[in-house]
Formats: structure tokens, sequence, C-alpha cells
């Protein structure tokens, strides 16, 4: 649509300084809500907030009087659970070890999926990891965790070694040493943090642009506009469906992949 259309019917601001149709920015992700500047108390991080309490709350009410024939609540609470417990951490990290790990992965996927979910769900309608600090955090939870049992298991030194596997030419060790130093200390958390971001700041600001773009022409478009909003809004509900898959997936993602570090790390060799 060009934008000679879009200034004849009112939805691009006049050279004066119009009020027309303004896409949205990244500036939709700050939302102070208290204070200003870089201590400000934001929307987002009331969001996190309201969705631990929630899922603390949910978590008790549904297990607090467990039966042999579950509720609705407990089905679905121990349906995650049993996700998490054998399809992530049993088999990323193993039979032998996995359970010490499955409170932490089942808390971190719960959180990620609700925060993910709050992108599509009414009068939220903000996916929290869509601000870069919130993916920031959690990687460096993940990322802490790991090397952490890597240096406990293999000591320094040893931990250096493992990232080459044995029976490689001597000539070439130090090149793998380096490649999976890199690796492991800069390469996976960096794109375990912005595989999240990105698509979490992508999907709500592709949403943005469908709503109050079929909004904009519906309420101040010409007669032509005001068709086009339809199919527009149609593409808006469409795009709502499948982002509500795409933060169901990553949140999955970002937890099978922690997993995969740990597993990684308790490893004999890389």
């Amino acid at each position: 649509m060009s934008a000679n259309v879009l200034a004849a019917t009112g939805l691009v601001a006049a050279s004066g300084g119009g009020t027309g149709f303004h896409p949205p920015t990244t500036e939709e992700f700050w939302q102070p809500l208290i204070g200003s500047g870089q201590f400000a108390f934001t929307r987002p991080i009331l969001i996190f907030i309201i969705s631990v309490g929630a899922l603390a709350w949910w978590f008790i009410a549904t297990t607090r009087k467990a039966a042999i024939v579950p509720s609705k609540g407990q089905w679905l609470t121990e349906g995650i659970y049993g996700f998490v417990r054998n399809g992530v951490a049993r088999d990323m990290i193993g039979s032998k070890e996995f359970l010490r790990f499955v409170p932490f992965l089942f808390s971190l996927f719960t959180v990620l999926l609700l925060n993910n979910l709050y992108g599509i769900i009414p009068f939220f309608q903000f996916p929290t990891f869509g601000r870069i600090a919130f993916p920031l955090a959690l990687t460096l939870v993940v990322y802490v965790i790991y090397h952490y049992l890597g240096f406990k298991k293999h000591g320094f030194t040893g931990y250096f070694k493992s990232f080459a596997p044995s029976g490689l030419p001597s000539w070439i060790v130090p090149v793998v040493l380096v490649l999976e130093t890199f690796s492991f200390f800069v390469t996976r958390p960096l794109t375990l943090c912005m595989r999240l971001f990105g698509n979490m700041l992508a999907g709500h600001m592709l949403l943005l642009v469908f709503i109050t773009g079929g909004e904009a022409m519906l309420l101040h478009g010409g007669a032509f506009l005001k068709v086009v909003s339809v199919p527009t809004f149609i593409l808006a509900f469409i795009m709502t469906a499948f982002e509500a898959l795409i933060e169901v997936v990553q949140a999955y993602i970002f937890t099978l992949l922690a997993a995969s570090y740990i597993a990684t790390a308790l490893s004999d060799e890389h």
C-alpha cells in the first residue's frame, strides 16, 4: 500500500505535525510505571512478579490435595512435570544424573511458558522476555550452573581439556580447544539469550503492527482501507495462534538447551 494512499486517508501524519497512525516501536517494551531511567519499576517487572506468584499459587493449589484420581488442575500440573522430567531432563542428562535437575528445569520451563504466553493473554498482552534483561538474566543463571558443574566435576584444567575429544591429532587439539572454549563461554549463552529475546520481540511487534494497523484503517481510513482492515484482522488472529505456538516452542527450546548444556558439562568428553 503506497504512502500516498495512507496519507490521503489520514493514516500518515500530515506535514504540519498531524496525529496519524504511527507504527509500534521498541519503546513499547519499556513501559515504566514508577520512576524513570534504568531504575524504573516497569510493567514487564510487574508482569514477571505476577507470573511467579500465579505459578506458586497454582502449584500449591493443584498438589496440596493430590489424589490417585487427579483433578483437572492436578492432571495438568503432573502432565507438564512429567513432560519436563522424562522428555527433557532424563532424555538429555541421562537416568543417572537427571533427578536433581528436574526442579530447576521444571521451574525454568513453567516460568518461560507463562511469561511467553502473556504476549497473547488479554489484559497482559506482553511477552516478558521481549525485554532483553529478562532472557539475559535467565541465561546467566543457566550459564553459572553448567560451568559450576563442569568445574566441580573435572577441575579447572580438566574442564578445559574435556572440550577436545580424545583421539584427535595433536596438531589440531589447540584449535579445537580455542573454538570449543569460545563456544562454551560466548556463543552458547549469547545464542541462548538472543534466540528467546528475538522471537518474543519480533512476534509481539508483528502482532502490534497487524492489530493497530487494522484498527487505524477501520476507524480512520477511507472506504478502501476499511475494507482492507477486515483481512488485516483475520491475519492478526492467525498470527496470534501462530505466535502462541512459537511461545510454547521457545520455552521448550530454552529448557532443552539448558538441560543439554548441563549434560555436556557433566560428561567426560564433549
